[in-house]
């Protein structure tokens, strides 16, 4: 195993958890925006995983599976979210602490 199979682990995991933390946001202030994020990240879940899989094949596949997770990533970061905190610290942004918006 080289070290290009943990960068892939860590994409996989890091896109997970940002459909994590868009799913609660989405949960706790129903924006319109959150909840385009949180379907679809299901779907880059499924491909930063599948990335995964592949850079565990063989070293002729880690640079592929980098290629695979790459493009989750970046497919994840595409849309618009609304603004969501004010004057929140890093560590409630890096959760996704929001006061709850929907009732």
């Amino acid at each position: 195993m080289s070290y290009l199979l943990y960068v892939a682990l860590f994409g996989a995991v890091a896109v997970i958890f940002l459909w994590l933390r868009d799913a609660r946001i989405y949960y706790r202030t129903g924006l319109p925006g959150y909840r385009k994020a949180a379907r679809y990240g299901v779907l880059h879940g499924a491909l930063a995983t599948l990335g995964f899989l592949i850079a565990l094949l063989g070293s002729s596949a880690e640079v592929l599976g980098i290629g695979i997770v790459m493009a989750a990533l970046f497919l994840r970061d595409r849309g618009t979210r609304e603004k969501v905190w004010t004057d929140e610290s890093t560590a409630e942004r890096f959760l996704g602490s929001v006061r709850y918006g929907k009732k």
